[in-house]
């Protein structure tokens, strides 16, 4: 086979894929937006000063749970650390205002 053949049959190939997965991806695009919108929820009353999870969960009305499970996932990638602590909750604040 030559090279124009070969990437002929490997676009066509992928166009299918595309297809068969199109239900799939359009989910996980979706996932991902309602997760960045939380996210900026998340972050929003932090930008007042660090906050503990139940603070941001009582002011953004999101489940404790879900707004831990966010946090977690921000402060893995580092855009999130914690500050301290308030009682016997951690403080946690956006790393862009650490850097204030």
């Amino acid at each position: 086979m030559s090279t124009k053949e070969d990437a002929k049959t490997r676009a066509i190939f992928l166009k299918r894929l595309r297809e068969q997965h199109k239900a799939s991806t359009a989910r996980a695009q979706a996932l991902l937006k309602e997760q960045k919108a939380i996210r900026r929820q998340i972050c929003q009353p932090m930008r007042d000063g660090p906050k503990t999870v139940p603070e941001i969960a009582q002011l953004t009305g999101i489940p404790a749970d879900q707004v831990l499970w966010h946090i977690m996932a921000m402060k893995k990638y580092d855009l999130i650390v914690e500050t301290g602590m308030c009682g016997e909750y951690y403080l946690y604040q956006r790393v862009e205002d650490t850097k204030k």
